[in-house]
């Protein structure tokens, strides 16, 4: 009986595909299908929980062929990260006028990057004092124990690791295990590695331009297959969206957040403020919020399902230089560095809260301005190297925790609402280095004016 039921739900799922096939066929926008499958996903996964109940057989046999979908579209994307990554920063390099302009970009982005982590983490301080969090106010079951083990036997793995060996971890000593995605900085580690190649094309070509210009043209020619591959994935969004979003519904657990609402409506409240500052951040470069915001939602939408910074790399990048003009370097090292540095939220917001939140457990008062500048500096320079998976908050909460002499343990108080606020968290990390990239490309008089002001979504304008 149970096998029957499954079938119908999977078949529930393929009939709301076949819906955004026809869609698709009779040219309605990207957008448009991206938003309605997160819609339909919602509407699918609510009645899955409704019917079968949180946890039942049933329903997780149900959500193991949708992850199918859902979770076979993430890898899809990350798989086409370190081929995109890596020739499109050695293309962009070899295109540059002057090689100080490299210095420049990366310089900028870093340096929003790293700015608005700051702030994000004042704003996730004056949040949880404003709620008055605390996490004596949380009742500890056996799944947050076991969440609180979970994170202490993490943290004996890295404890003793400074702030200088973990950048020291950007620098690659084996570049194909990089390439495997196998360290949580592995992406940073095949940008240098891509723009060691790009300088090295620019010094070949002083004095054999007949060698660079071949390796130029290999260069061309695997970047004209790897966009048409990107383009080919990129397609399958509307898809990947309903079946995440239908599995995120079914499996979330509305009591915990329905008892943590307090803690939820914080972390909301913070992340949405922080939100509209990098909106007004956008309008103090002279670029209309509006525009920008209208062009970046369908990558938000997905970022927020997929809870993956890194999946969400290919998204951003083509959003980024279709639809906002952005300069294809630039796009390229912020999507790449926003995956791993100075997320808005995972390590910003989260481990700023935390740590306002704990405190008073070991006896520290939170409004303490030591404490708070501690707290503000130290988030800030911990957010190098946050892995841009599901997961990155957490060894970003370890990193502040340990290091403000909390314990890294109470961390796990929030496991049950966890997977909710990560959505939210991560659409603002995603934000943050697409706000990175259309601020320097701004700054450097690269951003195409003309593109981001044309009425036209993100890669509406390509053969998606």
């Amino acid at each position: 009986m149970d096998t029957m039921y499954i079938a119908l739900n999977v078949l529930a799922l393929l009939i709301i595909i076949g819906v955004l096939i026809v869609m698709q066929k009779k040219h309605v926008s990207f957008t448009k299908r991206v938003f309605t499958g997160m819609g339909l996903g919602i509407v699918l996964g609510a009645i899955l929980q409704w019917l079968y109940g949180s946890g039942s057989e049933v329903l997780n046999g149900t959500l193991d062929w949708y992850r199918i979908v859902g979770s076979g579209y993430v890898r899809l994307l990350m798989v086409i990260v370190v081929p995109l990554v890596m020739v499109s920063i050695i293309r962009a390099i070899i295109n540059l006028e002057k090689t100080k302009e490299l210095g420049k970009m990366a310089g900028w982005i870093i340096g929003i990057l790293i700015t608005t982590t700051a702030v994000a983490a004042v704003i996730g301080i004056a949040s949880a004092l404003l709620f008055n969090l605390n996490a004596d106010d949380i009742e500890m079951g056996q799944a947050e124990q076991d969440r609180a083990a979970s994170i202490e036997q993490r943290y004996e793995s890295i404890q003793g690791q400074s702030t200088p060996q973990r950048i020291l971890n950007f620098i690659p000593s084996n570049i194909f295990l990089d390439m495997t995605g196998e360290r949580p900085t592995s992406v940073i580690a095949v940008v240098l590695f891509s723009v060691i190649v790009g300088i090295a094309v620019l010094g070949v070509r002083r004095k054999e331009p007949e060698h660079a210009e071949m390796f130029v043209k290999i260069v061309n020619a695997i970047y004209a297959v790897v966009m048409r591959i990107v383009t080919l994935v990129l397609r399958l969004t509307p898809f990947g969206v309903l079946a995440l979003m239908a599995n995120m519904v079914a499996s979330t657990n509305f009591a915990g957040i329905v008892e943590l609402g307090k803690f939820v409506i914080a972390s909301y409240l913070a992340l949405g403020v922080m939100f509209v500052i990098h909106l007004v951040l956008v309008g103090v470069f002279g670029l209309n919020p509006f525009t920008y915001l209208r062009k970046v939602i369908p990558v938000l939408g997905f970022a927020f399902t997929s809870r993956s910074s890194a999946g969400t790399i290919p998204l951003n990048i083509q959003a980024q230089r279709e639809s906002l003009g952005v300069n294809e370097g630039v796009a390229n090292m912020s999507a790449s560095f926003g995956a791993t540095m100075g997320q808005n939220g995972c390590a910003g917001i989260y481990p700023a809260m935390l740590a306002v939140m704990i405190a008073p457990t070991a006896g520290i008062d939170p409004l303490s301005p030591g404490f708070l500048i501690q707290l503000v500096l130290i988030t800030a320079i911990s957010s190098f190297g946050v892995a841009g998976v599901g997961g990155g908050a957490t060894f970003a909460a370890i990193i502040v925790l340990s290091s403000m002499g909390l314990p890294v343990g109470l961390a796990g108080l929030l496991i049950s609402i966890e997977a909710f606020i990560d959505m939210g968290r991560t659409a603002l990390n995603v934000n943050g280095s697409m706000i990175s990239g259309t601020i320097t490309s701004r700054i450097l008089g690269k951003l195409n004016m003309k593109k981001f002001n044309e009425k036209t979504a993100i890669v509406e304008n390509t053969s998606i």
